[in-house]
């Protein structure tokens, strides 16, 4: 399971999902088509442009770095605000992914998800998916092409997964039948039940780094690149966190972020979380009526 819970209590994290989300209360009937943020991500043109432009981005990156000195993964005891790196020394060269609107649409369970208006996630419905949906899935756009180009490169190509360890075999299924190539638990998977850590992917990504020089990470939340930005409760501070000193750096170098605006912690806050007070406007049209 890749999805993350999108409700954080205000006082911290509560909820440590690791399935879609949506953050939005179940509406009294049926939609009658798919909401905006189906219609951008699995739809729209500028969605898949945005992932091609993402791939394109880091395989410009993979060809520029050669073998650095360090990888992209944060080490041991570092700090979003002061970042350090685990060290490459002369371990192979590899690129990290997230699964799940990363590098495989699962179309099916968001088609069922986006009829039925979102709504509370239902965990007994993705298991399900999970194990039986692997033919309705669809490669993101722009991801066959990469990872084919990394292996070209002597890259190999590692997936970190909230999928369960459960349905291994069903989720290697899933992403070989979106063209995406062969892969094997414990190698070049790596997936929820893995460690004790649940959700949480930071061990999985020490794991692979202790095996690889980890070059390139790939996701659709921040999650996906440190368990340090679901600790932070406040929207806007993980904006900050995100957007702002060292860590900001690597979006684009090292780090590439994929579009998803359906589910995930990124979709929460409020008008004061989300529209800064100072920045209020008082329209002259609604003052003169």
């Amino acid at each position: 399971m890749k999805r993350i819970a999108a409700l954080i209590a205000l006082g911290g994290l509560s909820a440590c999902a690791a399935a879609p989300q949506q953050a939005v209360t179940a509406p009294s009937s049926r939609p009658a088509g798919p909401g905006p943020t189906y219609q951008y991500l699995y739809g729209s043109g500028e969605g898949g442009a945005i992932s091609v432009q993402a791939y394109a981005a880091l395989l410009n990156h993979v060809a520029a770095v050669g073998r650095p000195k360090n990888s992209v993964v944060l080490a041991e005891g570092s700090t979003l605000a002061a970042p350090s790196f685990v060290p490459c020394g002369d371990k192979p060269l590899a690129a990290v992914f997230d699964v799940d609107e990363t590098v495989l649409l699962n179309l099916g369970f968001e088609e069922k998800d986006a009829r039925r208006g979102g709504g509370p996630f239902d965990p007994k419905a993705w298991d399900r998916w999970e194990r039986t949906g692997a033919a309705a899935v669809a490669p993101v756009p722009g991801a066959v092409y990469a990872l084919r180009q990394l292996r070209a490169k002597g890259v190999t190509v590692i997936f970190n997964t909230n999928r369960s360890a459960e349905t291994a075999d069903q989720t290697v299924a899933a992403v070989k039948n979106a063209g995406l190539g062969d892969f094997v638990h414990g190698q070049d998977l790596f997936l929820q039940g893995d460690d004790s850590a649940g959700s949480k992917k930071d061990g999985r990504r020490s794991t692979i780094a202790s095996r690889y020089c980890v070059i390139a990470m790939g996701g659709d939340q921040l999650g996906d690149f440190s368990d340090m930005f679901n600790q932070i409760a406040s929207p806007r501070e993980r904006r900050e966190a995100a957007g702002h000193g060292e860590v900001a750096r690597l979006w684009g170098n090292g780090w590439f972020l994929l579009p998803n605006p359906v589910y995930g912690p990124g979709m929460r806050g409020g008008f004061d979380d989300v529209f800064p007070t100072d920045k209020r406007w008082d329209d002259p049209a609604q003052g003169a009526n």
